[in-house]
């Protein structure tokens, strides 16, 4: 029998409706009609209510007490499992600096097992670091930092079965032009991180292939009238993407709406950089080798600095809205069509078009989460313990 979703609006690809009925045929999105094609149809009836694409997360450490530097499988399922309470279908297992060793067992062990995870789908895997620089490390280790290394780049590839779909670095290390280049040739996309560059070194990083900036503002250098440095590079220069963390603690809401202005909201891509916090209740818990304290909504090392967020996706998205910086619509396309186009995944994900996977979520008006489905089938309730 055919199935179709009725709702209030559906965010489709390239527009936005009022209520009509999407078809749903094996796991896949059919086409959208304003009135039902066939009454004997099987309707899945959410009146009320909004349906948008699954957001993706391509900058996510952890999330219910696992991180993906733990090197666990097990830790691997918990996190997609739960990510679906976030609105999360798709997502980016991402690393933290150490050592190349630790870095080759945990990209064989998510290249390895990514198939056996249930819940959002594991897309590919985000290698944030080691190849940065010390006045902006944030939360990452300064011991293992180096240059580009294109000999480790192809070990830790081999070792994950090529499913490398994004590496950090800072553009000036010595060496950085020729690795971006040579990671860009084998489909792996280059941002740039944890940078204390001036605007001519990421522009040159930019024109040799790199197309990310990672959570804008944070861990680069600052904007200056005189030297636009990283900060200007990302809101400036043309055909790149932007990350931002919209938690209201690591850019201020105005910061946000400066960038989305000038960068422009198709090339704004929301991220949580959560750690394994997430999900959880405030106290002590671990990024990488580092002690870090959850208190009054935001994760700090011992010094006192930010260390990644315990932000859920759905929430970034609210809280855009919330301060009027976004509407709905571009909020929505910002936590899942954008960060998808921005590692070449929106063939898979990311949008409701007919052919892709029925990987979608049920929101209130509100922007309140009721339902998250994978491949047709819901497989996270509101209220309610998660459906496999």
């Amino acid at each position: 029998m055919e199935r179709f979703i009725f709702a209030d609006k559906f965010f489709l690809e390239n527009q936005t409706t009022e209520s009509g009925f999407l078809e749903i045929k094996e796991g896949k999105f059919g086409d959208f009609f304003e009135k039902l094609p066939h009454e004997s149809a099987e309707i899945i009836d959410y009146a009320g209510h909004w349906i948008a694409p699954g957001f993706v997360d391509t900058h996510i450490h952890g999330y219910q007490n696992h991180d993906v530097m733990d090197n666990d499988v097990e830790g691997l399922i918990a996190i997609s499992e739960g990510l679906l309470s976030c609105g999360v279908t798709s997502f980016l297992p991402t690393t933290l600096t150490s050592t190349p060793e630790t870095l080759n067992e945990v990209t064989a062990m998510i290249g390895e097992n990514y198939t056996k995870v249930q819940g959002a789908k594991v897309k590919g895997i985000f290698l944030e670091g080691p190849f940065f620089t010390e006045k902006h490390k944030g939360a990452q280790n300064t011991k293992y930092f180096c240059d580009p290394s294109i000999e480790m780049l192809e070990t830790w590839q081999k070792q994950s079965g090529h499913f490398i779909k994004k590496i950090a670095l800072a553009p000036e290390r010595q060496g950085a032009a020729v690795f971006i280049e040579h990671a860009v040739n084998d489909q792996i996309t280059v941002a740039l991180a944890h940078s204390d560059a001036t605007y001519d070194q990421a522009k040159q990083a930019v024109e040799h292939g790199a197309s990310i900036f990672v959570h804008t503002f944070n861990g680069m250098s600052g904007l200056h009238h005189r030297e636009p440095g990283m900060a200007g590079a990302a809101m400036n220069l043309p055909d790149v993407f932007a990350e931002i963390i919209c938690d209201g603690h690591h850019v201020h809401p105005a910061a946000a709406n400066i960038l989305m202005n000038a960068r422009g909201r198709k090339e704004t891509i929301l991220i949580t950089d959560c750690m394994m916090a997430g999900g959880m209740p405030e106290g002590y818990y671990q990024l990488g080798e580092f002690p870090v304290e959850v208190k009054n909504g935001a994760a700090r090392l011992e010094s006192g600095s930010l260390a990644g967020s315990i932000l859920q996706l759905k929430d970034a998205v609210k809280n855009t809205v919330g301060w009027g910086i976004a509407t709905a619509e571009e909020a929505i396309y910002m936590a899942s069509t954008a960060p998808a186009k921005s590692v070449g995944i929106d063939g898979e994900c990311g949008k409701i078009a007919a052919g892709c996977d029925a990987d979608f979520i049920v929101l209130t008006p509100e922007l309140e989460l009721r339902a998250t489905y994978l491949d047709g089938e819901c497989r996270y309730q509101a209220g309610k313990e998660g459906i496999r």
